[in-house]
C-alpha cells in the first residue's frame, strides 16, 4: 500500500504514519527526517535545508523531488511506503504522478489530519521528537514512557528549533497557501480520506484503520 499522510505541521502526521508503518511493515518515509539527515551529517544539502527551514520557509522542488524520488526506489519500497511531508506542493503531486507511472505505480490513499490553527499552536510547543528515528511525542496527548527518552530506540528526545510560537504561525500560512489545496486534487482523483486529528493518537488511528477499510469497500 502507497500511502500519503496530509495535514498542519503538528497534525500529528510522524505519529500515525509510524503506526502504519509498523503495522504494515513498510517503510515511513519522512521528507523532515531526510532533510535533518543531510544537516546532521553537514552536507552541502544540509547548510542549504538548514537556512531555509530556519527562517519557516519550504524547501524548493528541486531539491524536495530528487531526495525522495532517490528514497522511494529504494529496495524496501517494493511492497508499499508512507510519504510524510511529502509532496506539499502541486508540482510536487504531480511530479510525484508522473514518477511513479513510469513504474507502473500509483499512490493508493491521501490521509489528511485535520486539525484547527489554534490547537496546532498549543501543541506545538510541547512536541518533543527523536533525533535517530524520527518518532514524535507530546507533553498534552502523546507523552513517552520515560520524560525524555525515546520508547522506540531509546535516544535522548529534542525540541525542534523551529517550533517556536513566530515560525509555527509561518509554516501554518504556508501550508494553507501550498499544501492545502492538494486536499482537491487527491479528492478529485477519488483518494483523499479525510480524518478527526483533535483526538488521542489512538483513536485518531483507529479511525484511519476505520476510514481505510470503508473506502476500501467503495
Amino acid at each position: 500500500m502507497r500511502l500519503i499522510m496530509l495535514g498542519a505541521p503538528g497534525a500529528g502526521k510522524g505519529t500515525q504514519s509510524t503506526f502504519f508503518a509498523e503495522r504494515l511493515n513498510i517503510p515511513h518515509i519522512s521528507s523532515g527526517h531526510l532533510f535533518r539527515k543531510n544537516i546532521t551529517e553537514k552536507t552541502e544539502l544540509g547548510k542549504e535545508v538548514q537556512e531555509i527551514i530556519s527562517r519557516g520557509e519550504l524547501v524548493p522542488d528541486r531539491i524536495v523531488i530528487a531526495m525522495m524520488m532517490e528514497r522511494i526506489l529504494q529496495r524496501d519500497c517494493g511492497r508499499g511506503y508512507i510519504l510524510d511531508g511529502f509532496p506539499r506542493t502541486y508540482e510536487q503531486a504531480t511530479a510525484l504522478k508522473h514518477a511513479l507511472l513510469e513504474y507502473g505505480e500509483q499512490i493508493d490513499h491521501a490521509l489528511s489530519l485535520e486539525v484547527p490553527d489554534e490547537l496546532i499552536k498549543k501543541r506545538m510547543p510541547s512536541r518533543l521528537v527523536c533525533p535517530d528515528c524520527d518518532t514524535s511525542y507530546s507533553a498534552l496527548n502523546n507523552p513517552p514512557l520515560v520524560p525524555g527518552v525515546c520508547d522506540r530506540c531509546g535516544a535522548q528526545l529534542v525540541t525542534r528549533a523551529d517550533d517556536n510560537e513566530e515560525t509555527v504561525s509561518k509554516r501554518l500560512e504556508t501550508f494553507h497557501n501550498e499544501t492545502e489545496p492538494l486536499k482537491d486534487y487527491y479528492r478529485r482523483k477519488g483518494i483523499l480520506i479525510e480524518v478527526d486529528g483533535t483526538k488521542n493518537p489512538d483513536e485518531v488511528y483507529k479511525d484511519i484503520v476505520r476510514a481505510l477499510v470503508h473506502h476500501g469497500n467503495h
